[in-house]
């Protein structure tokens, strides 16, 4: 869609499946199945949504998905599927690697920045987007290169160690604009430095909620995931966000919901919705 002088993409790395009660947390699940219904290892559908702006010469990544650098164990874990993948779905528009400006990562677990690196001819892990520059925040990078016990299987260190190597990474120092019309706001919650983006443009606003709210069945404030490191933050943070966003009409990126990726918010009984605004490629 054409959003002021932007032009926005939603594009879809394919899908994949996690626990749901990992995605729910404390939630019982006689509830949240109703709203995500599990496979046969209790597992949920998830999309793996990024979002491609696209202004004059600019063309601005925002996570970069699950990535093909998995083996055959880490795909059946996780049920990851992709009939068409983040690179496929930039061809469709014309775009290639070489055309990527930036790349501005919400965090840095596998399943958002898969497709920051990929295997050469050789073997070797390099930059997918050779001439991009790519920003994380300071604090989730150290995060990464030291992450607890807990959090250590949700850093997989080539998706960020050969853009060190290339000099493409480039750290953020907390909240602020990172390119003209695209703010990092540091959230905490699912991670201690995870930050949604904030995108404006004209009278138009659109926020890529990252985990903070990770599907349309998240809008509840006591609806937290069990990954998050910080739920408590997450529940603090939530309801502001999803507050202004209802108030002022916010598009909303959902980035793992599969059916819902772009809505904007109403009220049913009192109740915050979403309501879907056309779809990913």
């Amino acid at each position: 869609m054409k959003i002021g002088d932007l032009d926005i993409y939603v594009l879809q790395d394919g899908t994949f499946r996690l626990d749901g009660g990992a995605m729910f947390g404390v939630v019982p699940k006689v509830l949240w199945e109703k709203k995500a219904p599990a496979d046969a290892r209790n597992r949920i559908f998830l999309g793996l949504n990024s979002l491609l702006i696209i202004r004059e010469n600019d063309k601005i990544l925002i996570d970069t998905g699950i990535g093909d650098k998995y083996d055959a164990k880490f795909a059946d874990m996780f049920s990851v599927q992709q009939e068409r993948n983040l690179l496929q779905r930039l061809d469709d528009l014309d775009i290639r690697p070489e055309d990527i400006t930036h790349v501005i990562m919400s965090h840095m677990h596998f399943d958002h920045i898969g497709w920051n690196t990929r295997r050469n001819e050789a073997g070797d892990v390099v930059p997918t987007f050779p001439n991009a520059v790519y920003f994380a925040q300071q604090g989730e990078y150290d995060t990464a290169n030291h992450p607890d016990p807990r959090s250590k299987a949700s850093y997989l260190i080539w998706n960020w160690q050969p853009l060190e190597q290339s000099g493409q990474l480039q750290l953020l120092q907390g909240t602020g604009e990172v390119v003209p019309g695209i703010d990092s706001i540091i959230t905490g919650g699912h991670t201690q430095s995870h930050s949604t983006l904030k995108i404006t443009s004209g009278r138009e606003t659109i926020v890529f909620l990252a985990d903070l709210v990770p599907t349309t069945a998240h809008l509840r404030t006591a609806w937290v995931m069990g990954y998050d490191t910080y739920p408590l933050q997450t529940m603090e943070m939530k309801p502001n966000v999803l507050q202004q966003a209802l108030d002022e009409q916010w598009l909303l990126v959902f980035e793992h919901d599969a059916h819902t990726p772009l809505a904007r918010l109403s009220l049913d009984g009192g109740r915050m919705v979403a309501v879907p605004v056309g779809g990913a490629d």
